[in-house]
């Protein structure tokens, strides 16, 4: 049967959902619980919240967390929103090197994150509000959409993958990391996942940002660059001339 549990959580604890990721790993493999289990937390949790969780969890946090959020996201769904939305638009959700190495799965996140924000991450998607320096750091797979600030040197290293970012005062070429990435407009088909993306964020977040931004959407869409790998636009790009050439 499904699960829907609520729990208070503090920073010492750590790693909440790795011990029963890895009972329902044994349990049911990598598929995880064909039931869903859904489990609420309340209050300001420690490090790597949501570590390596499988799919078929939940985790939904009201409150803060400290580093590693997500770090070897497996497959699972995190869904993060502040105490309240009356606080400082700088007053950081998570901290830092979240989602570090994460395979699949999604999140959302309302509010900034910290600094080295998937990193290494090879096929998690994300709504997030803004992140430190050193954004999207190696990244190889997955979508990462930045509804806010971010840091300088984004993108280095990032070979895979795509992240779009919001650059509402037209900052964010300077903080780019351009070594390995372009800078790109937005197709039809990004503008779609992107707002698809942001009324899931306001569906699981309430989130005061996404919905300023989808009564604005026309002009707010518009703010947006995409980021995408110089290497993984010539991989598409070969992919699509093949699948053209067997089709004819």
């Amino acid at each position: 049967n499904p699960v829907n549990e609520l729990f208070d959580v503090v920073n010492t604890d750590r790693a909440v959902g790795a011990y029963l990721s890895h009972k329902l790993y044994h349990q049911f493999g990598k598929e995880g619980s064909s039931s869903p289990i859904r489990l609420r937390f309340r209050g300001s949790v420690g490090q790597s919240f949501g570590a390596f969780a499988i799919k078929g969890l939940t985790l939904n946090l009201c409150g803060e967390a400290n580093d590693y959020v997500g770090k070897g996201l497996s497959g699972a769904d995190l869904v993060i929103k502040p105490f309240s939305y009356t606080r400082d638009d700088n007053e950081i959700t998570i901290g830092n090197v979240a989602f570090y190495g994460a395979i699949s799965g999604s999140a959302y996140i309302a509010g900034p994150a910290g600094e080295r924000f998937a990193v290494r991450n090879s096929g998690v998607n994300i709504v997030v509000e803004g992140v430190g320096a050193h954004g999207c750091e190696y990244m190889t797979g997955g979508r990462v959409v930045v509804l806010g600030r971010t840091g300088r040197n984004f993108a280095a290293g990032m070979t895979g993958g795509i992240a779009y970012v919001y650059d509402k005062y037209n900052k964010f070429e300077r903080r780019l990391n351009p070594a390995d990435v372009e800078l790109e407009s937005l197709t039809d088909e990004d503008i779609a996942y992107v707002k698809g993306q942001v009324v899931k964020h306001l569906e699981l977040t309430g989130s005061p940002k996404a919905q300023e931004f989808l009564d604005n959407f026309d002009e707010e869409i518009k703010l947006f660059k995409k980021v995408m790998p110089t290497d993984y636009k010539r991989v598409l790009e070969e992919e699509k001339l093949e699948l053209a050439n067997q089709n004819k």
